[in-house]
């Protein structure tokens, strides 16, 4: 461990406490100068810290960067043995982890960052992945499961996600089929399920679900084809001390413990219960013309049933067709 990761250590671990330079020096057997050298390091990636006068360094509580430390310092038991790694900007978090799971990944390994430069959502569109404001994961799993069933780990992710931000802002989320989430009539996260199979058996090798958060709205807002529909976790206050990082390992700890029991698909009811297109006339646009519905319930597969304006019923499957609300 480095004289940097040994300092954020004990600063996170202990925020608000004032440690001198000479005190962390002595404590670590480095010089002060190494101390000082690790705190601008630290400052350069975006920790804030308070100079005490004449006393030391103190991390404010404010500070929110995501870190190894700080995501693994608020997971749950869940999630234990995971290999997270976290970065301050990625290409993207599914495709470099895909490049991984190729090459022999174990299942359980996480990538974690603060910007994408090539985020994308599905069907290849676009995944607006600024720095700062959000935060990106993927997860690798090895599942031993039929293809029909990878629709499972998107449904899991949305609860977990929604789970998440409803104990970590106060504030009820809602779910639109399949994979997105939904605060205040806004889309806050977006999850993307990409997989790889055994085309004699017809099994999944490996999959990868992506995640991207909207922690905190952009500076300038929202780029303009996104902007009538795009929303954050926090609009209107400041989010809490390390929400990036709680908001990260709440997700990994609550899509975890669904995952050991996959399928049983303990979130279930509440996927049901989140929904925001049950009920509701939706537009599906599939390869075909548009067509108006209804979405009448969510079956026990995650898929969604439809009624059509001519009166017949359908059921959609995720890779299908996409939704839109009326």
């Amino acid at each position: 461990m480095t004289v940097k990761e040994q300092i954020l250590e004990i600063f996170e671990r202990d925020r608000g406490t004032v440690y001198s330079g000479g005190e962390l020096a002595e404590r670590l057997g480095v010089s002060r100068n190494a101390v000082w050298k690790a705190v601008r390091q630290l400052e350069a990636e975006g920790w804030q810290f308070d100079a005490a006068s004449g006393r030391g360094y103190c991390l404010r509580e404010d500070s929110d960067v995501l870190s190894v430390k700080g995501i693994t310092r608020c997971l749950r038991g869940a999630a234990d043995g995971l290999d997270i790694r976290v970065y301050r900007s990625i290409t993207s978090t599914n495709t470099v982890l895909k490049e991984m799971a190729a090459e022999g990944a174990p299942e359980g390994t996480v990538l974690v960052a603060a910007e994408q430069t090539a985020g994308r959502g599905r069907m290849n569109r676009k995944f607006y992945s600024p720095t700062g404001t959000g935060l990106y994961l993927s997860v690798l799993l090895r599942p031993r499961m039929k293809a029909q069933e990878a629709l499972f780990i998107t449904t899991a992710a949305a609860v977990a996600v929604a789970r998440t931000v409803e104990e970590v802002a106060g504030r009820e989320t809602g779910i639109k089929w399949v994979n997105d989430v939904f605060l205040d009539g806004r889309k806050i996260c977006g999850i993307l399920t990409e997989a790889s199979f055994d085309m004699e058996s017809g099994a999944l090798e490996y999959a990868v679900c992506g995640i991207g958060v909207n922690v905190t709205p952009p500076e300038g807002g929202f780029p303009d084809e996104i902007k009538d529909v795009a929303g954050a976790v926090f609009t209107d206050a400041a989010p809490p001390a390390d929400a990036k990082n709680r908001i990260a390992a709440g997700i990994v700890g609550h899509f975890m413990e669904y995952y050991r029991d996959l399928s049983r698909r303990p979130f279930f009811d509440e996927y049901v219960r989140r929904s925001v297109v049950v009920g509701q006339d939706i537009l599906v646009l599939g390869r075909d013309e548009p067509r108006k519905a209804r979405a009448l319930a969510i079956d026990e597969s995650c898929n969604l049933r439809v009624r059509y304006e001519d009166g017949s019923e359908g059921v959609l499957a995720s890779g299908e067709v996409s939704i839109r609300r009326l």
